[in-house]
């Protein structure tokens, strides 16, 4: 029995030794029960809403001021025309437009009154619940007119999902699987390979050659930068072949994005292998430390704008939310550079950032 207790004593030791691998292993379920039990929601709120209403009369306000008292709807602002919607989206102004038709008042009394509800499509899922969210309201206001002056009004919204209407749901997820698999394979196999070398004892070694540090660490990279290329490459095939998705923007800005992409994750995997010493613990850090963060904080399957306000400001710091978000943009939306400069900027910002902290840190482990 003794011998038994002895043997326990040494492996909780020898578990508890390792403190980057028990912070990981005890703080990340308490994140993700917490994550998943109170903060992240399908339920889609803080949707901005835009107006186009030629006919500005006592009906259009009302149904405008009960979309505004709406717990999910704020309206920011009113188009004067519907050719300004595209823009609005494409910028990223809106989540949602709504177009009355002119004279809409009378039009209701007369039977014809007309309403659009425009969506991006891009996320058929989040688009449909805040048509649905959107017609309830107009639903509500008709039944109330029933026993009225409007007896007999009903006011049936025409749905458009714009970028995609045949609200396929692979418009959606293909960009979020191309940033997953960037950062699998960048960031993970970055830093299990560097840190293999250091556990193998072959770092040393090589590091005792004549080749300069720097350029040991780049002929590390590049394969995974030419796999990323390779996989990126072929989801782009298989999604236009295969799922029927388009590529409606430059192929050239994509390629631009996702090459700085590839050097963000490769630049973590490198700061990820300073910081660990075992495989394991590497695996630990750049998997469930950056595929958790991925899946859950960077609007893959959680709309952003439904989380609470801490974890809205926490997604900012997820490199993948600005890539997802940019290739979305340019894949779906078909824009241009000037509608992803900021999340290029940001992507940059972070590379550079990233990047210097890990170099710092791999000469500091060399000294």
């Amino acid at each position: 029995m003794k011998q038994m207790l002895a043997f326990i004593r040494k492996e909780a030791f020898h578990i508890l030794r390792d403190r980057r691998s028990m912070m990981i292993l005890l703080i990340m379920p308490v994140i993700q029960i917490l994550l998943f039990g109170s903060a992240l929601s399908t339920e889609v709120r803080n949707v901005k809403v835009a107006v186009v209403d030629p006919s500005k009369d006592e009906v259009t306000a009302v149904i405008k001021e009960r979309i505004k008292a709406s717990e999910y709807f704020e309206i920011v602002g009113n188009l004067d025309s519907p050719e300004m919607i595209n823009d609005a989206f494409n910028e990223g102004r809106i989540d949602l437009a709504v177009v009355f038709s002119s004279g809409f008042a009378e039009g209701l009394v007369r039977g014809d009154a007309a309403v659009q509800l425009i969506a991006d499509g891009t996320d058929p899922n989040q688009a449909s619940l805040l048509t649905g969210y959107a017609s309830g309201i107009l639903s509500s206001y008709a039944s109330e007119q029933l026993g009225g002056m409007l007896a007999g009004a009903l006011i049936r919204p025409e749905i458009k999902m714009l970028y995609n209407p045949q609200t396929k749901s692979s418009y959606n997820f293909v960009p979020g699987v191309l940033g997953l698999i960037m950062m699998l394979i960048c960031a993970m196999m970055t830093s299990v390979s560097i840190v293999r070398e250091k556990e193998t004892g072959t770092m040393e070694v090589l590091l005792s050659s004549p080749m300069k540090p720097i350029y040991i660490i780049l002929a590390k990279a590049v394969p995974y930068i030419i796999l990323s290329l390779l996989n990126f490459i072929s989801i782009m095939v298989l999604s236009v072949t295969v799922l029927d998705v388009p590529v409606r923007g430059s192929f050239l800005l994509l390629l631009g994005i996702s090459l700085l992409f590839i050097l963000l994750c490769l630049s973590l995997g490198l700061l990820i292998s300073t910081l660990v010493k075992t495989q394991m613990a590497a695996i630990l850090a750049s998997g469930m430390g950056l595929m958790t963060p991925v899946m859950l904080l960077s609007g893959l399957i959680f709309p952003i704008a439904s989380m609470p306000g801490i974890l809205q400001g926490v997604s900012t710091l997820v490199p993948a939310r600005w890539y997802i978000q940019a290739v979305r943009k340019v894949m779906i939306q078909g824009v241009g550079f000037q509608f992803v400069s900021l999340e290029v900027l940001i992507l940059s910002l972070m590379t550079l950032v990233l990047l210097t902290l890990a170099l710092r840190k791999f000469n500091m482990r060399l000294n």
